[in-house]
């Protein structure tokens, strides 16, 4: 039961993002709000990479960035394995595309490899131990709650910039 509940809570933020996504133009999606960095673009990108960066550690698999060549489709001017956790202003604003699409199919990747892993977990699965560098140590489903919880973050952050877009135009 808990892990149905997890995967639906994953998919909420990805939701989220698919309708922003859908209802602005690439240039609103490359916009910032002034004093701001962060732009639509940047924060789908970025929602995808900690989500696949952190499944695939759990996984301790490759990530789907990488594995499903989505690196290669984007194309970003920057390193490979960037997920955006410290970029300045100029790698923000590095992570452009000219494709709607690209934004949603690789949200839409990770949120399925995500939540296919979650349901291959055993209930049990959920209580061990994955992290022992916090205090206290962090469970498998605080780390996935953990996930979640940034990602909502990051779809509302999106939202609220979407919203001001659409009170400009």
């Amino acid at each position: 039961m808990l892990t149905t509940i997890l995967s639906d809570a994953l998919s909420r933020p990805i939701e989220v993002f698919e309708r922003i996504i859908d209802e602005l133009t690439l240039e609103e999606l490359h916009w910032a709000p002034e004093g701001a960095d962060n732009t639509v673009t940047w924060l789908a990108w970025h929602t995808g990479r900690e989500m696949d960066l952190q499944f695939a550690a759990l996984q301790g698999a490759e990530d789907v960035w990488k594995r499903d060549g989505w690196v290669a489709r984007f194309g970003l001017n920057l390193p490979e394995d960037s997920m955006g956790y410290g970029h300045t202003p100029a790698e923000v604003s590095a992570v452009e595309v000219t494709d709607k699409s690209l934004l949603v199919g690789y949200l839409r990747a990770v949120s399925e490899d995500a939540r296919s892993y979650i349901a291959s977990l055993e209930e049990s699965a959920l209580d061990e131990i994955v992290d022992r560098n916090w205090d206290p140590p962090v469970a498998r489903a605080t780390r996935i709650v953990s996930i979640i919880d940034d990602a909502s973050q990051h779809a509302g952050q999106a939202d609220y910039v979407a919203g001001m877009i659409k009170n400009l135009r």
